[in-house]
């Protein structure tokens, strides 16, 4: 694992503690991001518990002696959330892109998670493992991207005031992030376009939902808003670098 891959990790690993804390001071789960039934016995302790396992997990992946096993407890725990709340979700309403944009939004932390554990694995990954988990991210992308578009007049109110051409914006960044999505899924510079994906992300993330916690009526849409858009990113960063260090490590073999 080279240093861009340590300090993706990091970041994924912040975002769970990010993600524990939250869970714990509302002792609820992520509002929409996490759509469990209210009425689910002992849902309450259920999200407790799953704040405290965020939080545990992305402790110990700050610790190398612990990070193999984080690293396994965090793909389960995604691939769970993955399943259970968003997959259902899109069966009932396939036709609703909204629910194609939670879908991927959250197939983007399990292809974090995803790499991670394989990053982790006894042996050396071989590319075509860590491709898969890239693969996701590339289709979990192309739901996001629609989404600025289908969506257009939601996503325009988000862009800061400060910048013009609101409504341009999120065309052009949904359009990007389909073009990001179909360049790693193709491998059409498939590590510039994960990174710049990344890249966008942090920005989006800083500039729309860290502005919002500082606002005068801030309470827990902004916090969670915040936690999840920062969860996302890092799943993205994490993506970006394996892809990136496989794309090194191919160029290196094929030079003569």
């Amino acid at each position: 694992m080279d240093r861009y891959q340590r300090v993706a990790r990091v970041i994924f690993a912040i975002g769970l503690i990010g993600m524990g804390v939250l869970g714990l001071a509302f002792g609820d789960f992520a509002m929409q991001w996490q759509p469990v039934p209210a009425g689910l016995p002992w849902r309450a302790d259920l999200a407790y518990f799953c704040a405290a396992l965020e939080l545990l997990t992305g402790l110990a992946l700050l610790v190398p002696r612990l990070a193999s096993i984080a690293s396994r407890v965090g793909v389960v725990y995604a691939a769970l959330w993955w399943v259970l709340l968003k997959i259902p979700v899109v069966v009932a309403a396939p036709l609703t892109e909204v629910s194609w944009l939670g879908l991927g939004e959250i197939a983007v932390i399990l292809a974090g998670a995803w790499t991670l554990y394989l990053s982790y694995g006894r042996a050396e990954p071989s590319a075509k493992g860590l491709r898969q988990p890239a693969i996701l991210f590339g289709l979990a992308l192309i739901p996001i991207g629609l989404s600025h578009i289908f969506y257009t007049t939601a996503t325009a109110s988000l862009v800061p005031a400060w910048l013009p051409f609101h409504r341009g914006l999120a065309y052009c960044t949904g359009a990007a992030q389909v073009a990001a999505g179909l360049g790693v899924l193709f491998s059409v510079v498939p590590a510039l376009a994960a990174t710049l994906e990344a890249t966008a992300l942090s920005i989006f993330t800083i500039a729309v939902w860290l502005p919002g916690v500082f606002g005068a009526h801030a309470g827990r849409l902004p916090w969670t808003a915040l936690t999840m858009s920062s969860m996302i990113t890092a799943g993205a960063w994490v993506v970006a670098a394996s892809v990136a260090s496989r794309h090194r490590a191919q160029h290196l073999e094929a030079a003569p």
